[in-house]
């Protein structure tokens, strides 16, 4: 992992910047296929990151070396995690593809109509101070805070 004492070698650090880069720039595209590789190869990054993050060493089971030439074992179980969040959600975004792929016949993440409008409002510099969903403000119940459940006292319709 390491050529000398003094850091990571560098052809790892190289290849961990260039899966990181490449996922981020895979995970701007709009096709969930491009997505979810982007998510594994910045993934994939991160975990060779991390690696190199930490000591280099014997395996770091206490009695095999002494304690000075041991492996840091931090870094080994964060990865591990970092594996199965990296599972978890490929598999969730393997899951939306496909469900896209089934209803649409494509995988790509199409545009929101009022997000459409906002961007062609502000390219005329014409924002709208009007509700573009039409409720009005005092029935959206997005922008509403509903009232708390009342609750019943002892006395009031039991009786």
């Amino acid at each position: 992992m390491t050529t000398d004492a003094a850091g990571p070698a560098l052809a790892l650090v190289v290849a961990a910047g260039m899966l990181v880069g490449c996922g981020v720039t895979l995970l701007l595209e709009r096709s969930l296929s491009r997505i979810l590789l982007g998510v594994i190869m910045l993934g994939n990054g991160v975990n060779v990151l991390i690696l190199l993050g930490g000591r280099a060493g014997a395996a770091p089971v206490v009695g095999t070396a002494p304690p000075g030439r041991l492996s840091d074992a931090l870094p080994q179980a964060m990865i591990l995690t970092a594996i199965v969040i990296t599972f978890g959600l490929t598999a969730f975004l393997l899951s939306v593809s496909y469900r896209s792929w089934y209803l649409t016949g494509d995988d790509e993440v199409p545009d929101d109509i009022e997000d459409r409008q906002i961007r062609e409002a502000a390219e005329h510099d014409n924002l709208a101070a009007v509700d573009l969903g039409g409720e009005g403000p005092d029935a959206d119940p997005e922008q509403v805070d509903p009232e708390p459940p009342r609750r019943l006292r002892r006395g009031d319709g039991l009786g």
